[in-house]
């Protein structure tokens, strides 16, 4: 196995080239980005689900829509939650941001281009809203404890719990343009390209800010 300052980028099969992330850390890092627990049907954002599953099968029974597009809209919600939740630090913050996508994907499904990432249509779409609503805040909102985690991932077992405290105060110290990056393609497993899509910078820049992410984690948590 290579050192972790010996790692490298390399590329898939499909080409497009991923970073690789040392083990430990990555680990730790889906501990803390972990899927996020089941949408409640009772809440805002489960209700939202509920409506738009209805009209999305009666899109896809009148053909309306591309093959599978319900089910890989609906399937996406965990990431977008996920998502979400790296951006605002909030848990009811992220579930607004989810419905704002769901229902803008619905409104704009005909600029969806069948073949390509609907991933990262979708992770466009909710950044771009967190940045308006971001403009409008003008500032961001603080989790010095990691309590954004709570709201929507399934509690840490008690062995893991330091560890996790500790990572969460390294990825709370990560500029957010770096903590980005490095969700988009360690945790979600975007490639530079896509993330770049999403972010709206070139892939380079990706490369360079998940680099950044992964050294400055690596240094603190000494994996």
């Amino acid at each position: 196995m290579q050192p972790a300052d010996e790692l490298r980028d390399a590329p898939d099969r499909a080409g497009c080239h991923h970073t690789f992330v040392p083990g430990d850390l990555a680990e730790r890092l889906r501990e803390y980005y972990p899927e996020v627990a089941a949408v409640d049907p009772n809440s805002p954002l489960g209700a939202v689900l509920g409506r738009l599953s209805a009209v999305l099968d009666t899109a896809d029974t009148c053909r309306q829509l591309p093959n599978a597009f319900k089910d890989d809209l609906i399937g996406l919600v965990p990431r977008l939650r996920r998502y979400a939740l790296s951006l605002t630090f909030d848990g009811n913050e992220a579930d607004d941001l989810v419905q704002f996508t769901l229902l803008k994907a619905w409104e704009h499904r005909g600029r969806f281009e069948p073949g390509t990432s609907l991933v990262a249509w979708l992770f466009t779409i909710l950044r771009n809203g967190f940045i308006n609503g971001r403009r409008k805040r003008s500032r961001e909102v603080p989790d010095p404890d990691g309590a954004h985690a709570a709201h929507l991932s399934e509690p840490p077992r008690q062995d893991h719990s330091l560890r996790l405290r500790d990572l969460q105060a390294a990825i709370g110290r990560l500029e957010p343009a770096h903590r980005e990056a490095l969700m988009l393609v360690a945790v979600d497993g975007l490639p530079y390209e896509a993330a770049a899509s999403v972010i709206g910078c070139p892939s380079g820049t990706v490369k360079s800010r998940v680099s950044r992410a992964r050294e400055r984690l690596t240094q603190e948590l000494g994996a």
